[in-house]
């Protein structure tokens, strides 16, 4: 068995197991032939929600999301969005309050981004953060619409107005 093969194979198990311990599962981008759809599919299985944030109709990494929303996914724009729907909202303001000093101090990660794309590894260089704990906060940021995802693992940080 080719070694590349061999580090895919448990993949289906992995995801079968993280779609049955969550609450639900959000799909960001997907092909139609994306592994993320047979995650989504696991996760209506296990009883669990499906959330899944529209894009372009014009870009094939937004049909897999198309397509789960057609089929009952919950469509996400905000992060609002994913804590409203799992009753998580209320808990959320109170745990993010901002509080004295904090509340001024830019996000280190925005802070990072700067004004340029940026593509991931440099931005982990920049910051010192792992790259899934990076990729969760981007996550985060692009929910709030403060960070765009471009391709090539790229960000960009949008401009508030």
């Amino acid at each position: 068995m080719h070694w590349a093969h061999r580090r895919f194979e448990h993949f289906p198990q992995r995801n079968r197991i993280i779609a049955g311990l969550t609450r639900g599962t959000l799909v960001v981008e997907a092909t139609l032939q994306s592994g993320s759809l047979i995650t989504a599919r696991q996760a209506v299985e296990a009883g669990r929600d499906v959330f899944a944030m529209p894009g372009s109709i014009h870009s094939p990494q937004a049909k897999g999301c198309h397509a789960l929303i057609k089929q009952g996914a919950k469509l996400v724009e905000t992060a609002q969005d994913v804590l409203d729907e799992l009753g998580l909202a209320a808990q959320a303001a109170a745990s993010h309050a901002p509080a004295g000093e904090e509340a001024l101090r830019p996000d280190p990660i925005l802070a990072a981004l700067g004004h340029d794309p940026i593509g991931l590894d440099e931005l982990v260089a920049r910051t010192g953060w792992g790259a899934a704990e990076l990729n969760a906060k981007l996550l985060e940021l692009e929910l709030a619409g403060q960070v765009e995802r471009l391709p090539g693992q790229r960000f960009q940080r949008l401009a508030r107005g």
